[in-house]
């Protein structure tokens, strides 16, 4: 009586698929009913609950969302549709309507035919067991029981816009190229950037589901080039870029290089301290060692995390951190602002920092300590054997008495630097990644990568 997802969608942050293949309109349904049937479990009995429901640029988007909604009135719940935009947009909207939870429809960074759904409940992320729990909820639901939710339009679009704007600090009017990547945070920022000082040049701002200029994923270098490009011909003092839904920013400065997240946390640690002195800055286990060591410097409390935006999310919640990052570029503010992810919201206060400084970004990426390290290199490999093979590396550095934080993967220190080999949670990867403070340094850190993984049967290449 109940369905049954395909398990390779049902992942660690969110549920995602390939729209066709692993993920369909009859999965969308079954998933509102399930999170329909996991609210009344957890809510006062005879409780009338409501949650909002969002979607992003994709193609197929629009029909999971129509799916998502009748799968969550046929089990009783109340819908605010608050229709496209990006999640951010999603996550203000079950902080602010007095909801008992959220869902947005999106495939966020991944390619053109995927889809998916990120979820929060009760103010705080669904994932991890809670979404296995979806599974086993969806798979013995009964037969719908003729109640039926209510569903109401609602556009949050002009309120969320005020907010963000609301947090520009005024400063010297600044020259920003800005590139949405023809994802969700198109229109938005398409009217942000009419209420902020300076001059600004948007690129790829026309929302379109095939993501025809490049692919929606700041983190790769390849798709940083239109926005290097506008920077340099309009004399740009940085560019920014988002991903397909909106959580994940990336900033390049006026000579066109890329901060990757862990830098430019530092630029948002040093000014939020000096609100908030001694508090807890957070960042993954990806993050630079300089990050950790800017961090106290600047007179905060560096905490090293698991990789993942929904564990982080939590955490700073439960620290009651201002700030917190990853490589990925999700970044967090619990100062001024509600906790999630937020790549619009980063950029205003971004923005703020540059405009009351009497240093260009540039001159603030000049001064951080020279290091050499690796992108994030994401190797290929079997989805069954990819946590076996880093417990693997763990064991056999731990017999050499290896200094190792296992908080999440593998992460060594050597007289070289360091280096970091972890399973990812979401694709069938080792995600890899050194840092040394010179380049015959880098080499050795990965080779010692190479190495490891070859000892556990994965040949990998790291240049």
């Amino acid at each position: 009586m109940g369905h049954r997802f395909n398990p390779a969608i049902l992942r660690e942050y969110d549920i995602r698929g390939i729209v066709g293949a692993t993920l369909s309109a009859a999965d969308a349904q079954a998933l509102g009913r399930a999170f329909a049937a996991i609210l009344a479990r957890v809510g006062a009995s005879g409780t009338r609950h409501r949650v909002a429901v969002g979607y992003d640029g994709r193609l197929t988007s629009p029909e999971l969302e129509a799916a998502l909604v009748d799968g969550l009135t046929a089990g009783g719940v109340d819908v605010v549709r608050i229709g496209r935009g990006p999640t951010p947009m999603l996550y203000f909207a079950a902080a602010t309507l007095g909801v008992d939870g959220g869902l947005m429809v999106t495939g966020s960074h991944n390619p053109p035919d995927h889809n998916g759904f990120k979820m929060v409940l009760g103010g705080k992320p669904f994932y991890a067991e809670q979404i296995q729990e979806l599974g086993r909820t969806a798979a013995t639901l009964d037969p719908p029981s003729g109640r039926s939710g209510r569903v109401e339009e609602h556009a949050v679009a002009d309120d969320y816009l005020a907010r963000l704007a609301r947090d520009y600090d005024e400063g010297r009017p600044l020259t920003v190229a800005w590139d949405p990547g023809n994802g969700a945070t198109g229109e938005i920022v398409s009217r942000l950037i009419e209420r902020l000082p300076g001059t600004h040049h948007l690129i790829n701002a026309a929302i379109d589901g095939r993501f025809p200029a490049h692919h929606p994923d700041p983190t790769v270098p390849a798709n940083l080039v239109q926005l290097q490009q506008e920077v340099a011909r309009r004399g740009c003092d940085l560019g920014i870029a988002f991903d397909g839904d909106g959580d994940r920013i990336g900033v390049v400065d006026a000579r066109g290089r890329i901060l990757w997240g862990d830098q430019l946390m530092i630029v948002l640690a040093r000014d939020v301290l000096k609100r908030h002195p001694g508090a807890p800055i957070l960042a993954d286990v990806k993050a630079s060692d300089v990050l950790f060591a800017e961090i106290a410097r600047a007179g905060g409390k560096p905490v090293m995390l698991p990789t993942g935006h929904s564990p982080i999310k939590a955490k700073l919640a439960e620290l009651n951190a201002p700030l917190a990052g990853e490589m990925s570029g999700h970044i967090f503010f619990g100062d001024r602002w509600y906790g999630f992810d937020d790549a619009i919201y980063v950029a205003v206060r971004l923005l703020g920092i540059l405009g009351r400084s009497d240093k260009s970004l540039v001159e603030m990426a000049d001064e951080l300590p020279t290091t050499f390290n690796t992108p994030e290199l994401r190797l290929d490999c079997d989805e069954a054997r990819k946590f076996a093979i880093v417990a693997e590396v763990a064991e056999r550095l731990r017999r050499r008495g290896a200094e190792v934080i296992d908080i999440d993967g593998v992460r060594v220190k050597s007289s070289d630097g360091w280096w970091l080999v972890r399973a990812s949670n979401t694709q069938a990867v080792i995600v890899a990644r050194a840092e040394s403070t010179t380049e015959a340094g880098l080499a050795r850190l990965k080779g010692e990568i190479a190495r490891e993984l070859a000892d556990s049967g994965l040949a990998a290449a790291l240049d």
